[in-house]
């Protein structure tokens, strides 16, 4: 790897859509460049309107641009959604050296057998991530490469999506203008991110409480091993307080992120504001206790929801802690809501890099560090600031059977 590298990840949300730019000086990452913009176009997570998704991506990639002044060509994509499942497999190969050295086009080869799996029509694979290699019979490997054996195998999770949902968004990248590097699923860029040696190997629910949906990760072993999605997020939240204040939405959203806290016992009744009604031009003052009063139980209701997931994903009663991420945990009291529903070993995930130390940040730099550590043979996708041309209609010749061999590239 060059001791100057630059990685861009695009993480597209119902709520915002940010690119983030990541600049690798030996080894070290360090984040140069945000951009963001609102998103439209995007409903639960799901692509619904193509044109107004592209738009609302190429003004966070602008943003981004101006930040640092170059222009992106090329960008991670951050992956999710209730169509993403995950599958183990296990593929084998013979050593194809003469000396019997494993090498990377033995890596290379047993990833794709493992691929081969029956997979219904509508659904494709995004990705493949090993969890072991076997060597000869010695399981527990993790870099096979340099070893000397005569049959090599793994034990893989195979990452899948419907087709729809994967080709929507890959094209909607594209008519932005830009190439897409890779999709990356976000619960693994973020849990890699978020969660330390211990609770990746104990067991650890990753919550990322989005707008539109919530995404929960189970951890174990040291692996991905579930993935659930609820389709319910910070924009319940929003819509309780415009009916509850009975005022327009984009002002309730702004109100939840001034005023907002989840828990009625924190909120101050000093904190007052005042709240255009509708129907009405006559402004009516609430406290944050009143707000709180709406808050809290549509937020107990999420972590009550949050519970059921994971003890289902788990298969048991889930014993491990939960790491919180995603935009809706910035506000005051969720934490300890949250300690109070799931149980005390809870915390909140918050990057650790200066311009982007809030939790909404955590998949696009989780893409950027994940990108960073397993993929290889990338190139930089960013040059000195120009007008970037958009690209044609369509998607690119290959792109898909590309996609399906990204993966190739992890180790």
């Amino acid at each position: 790897m060059s001791n100057n590298e630059t990685i861009v990840s695009l993480d597209i949300g119902t709520s915002k859509v940010r690119a983030i730019i990541g600049e690798i000086n030996n080894g070290s990452i360090h984040i140069v460049g945000v951009g963001s913009a609102e998103s439209e176009g995007i409903r639960k997570g799901a692509i619904v309107n193509i044109d107004q998704t592209v738009q609302s991506i190429r003004s966070a990639i602008d943003h981004a641009e101006r930040m640092v002044g170059i222009e992106i060509s090329g960008v991670y994509v951050g992956i999710t959604g209730s169509h993403i499942g995950l599958q183990t497999s296990h593929g084998v190969v013979a050593v194809s050296n003469e000396d019997r050295e494993i090498g990377r086009d033995d890596i290379d080869r047993v990833l794709v057998a493992s691929q081969v799996i029956a997979l219904p029509p509508e659904r494709e694979i995004i990705g493949v991530v090993p969890r072991q290699y076997v060597v000869d019979g010695l399981d527990g490997i993790q870099d096979p490469i340099g070893m000397i054996g005569v049959r090599l195998e793994v034990d893989a999770t195979i990452v899948t999506g419907a087709k729809t949902a994967v080709h929507n968004l890959i094209r909607c990248v594209e008519k932005a203008g830009l190439n897409v590097s890779g999709l990356i699923l976000m619960s693994l860029a973020a849990g890699q991110l978020s969660l330390s040696k211990d609770e990746l190997t104990l067991g650890t629910a990753l919550v990322d409480i989005g707008a539109g949906v919530t995404t929960v990760s189970v951890f174990e072993g040291g692996h991905l091993s579930a993935i659930g999605s609820l389709p319910i997020g910070g924009e319940h939240v929003t819509n309780d307080i415009s009916i509850g204040l009975r005022t327009q939405a984009d002002l309730a959203e702004k109100i939840k992120l001034k005023y907002g806290c989840a828990s009625i016992e924190l909120a101050d009744p000093n904190q007052v504001f005042k709240v255009s009604r509708l129907g009405s031009n006559v402004e009516k003052q609430f406290s944050q206790v009143d707000l709180a009063n709406i808050i809290e139980p549509r937020m107990q209701e999420i972590f009550h929801l949050i519970r059921q997931e994971t003890v289902r994903l788990a298969g048991k009663d889930f014993t491990g802690g939960f790491v919180l991420t995603g935009g809706t945990v910035s506000m005051p009291g969720v934490l300890e809501l949250a300690q109070a529903e799931l149980g005390p070993s809870v915390r909140i995930a918050i990057p650790e890099y200066i311009g982007v130390r809030d939790p909404s940040y955590t998949n696009g730099v989780g893409i950027i560090q994940y990108v960073h550590k397993h993929v290889k043979n990338r190139s930089t996708a960013v040059s000195k600031k120009n007008v970037r041309k958009p690209a044609a209609d369509g998607a690119k010749p290959g792109m898909f059977e590309r996609m399906k061999s990204f993966f190739k590239e992890f180790i």
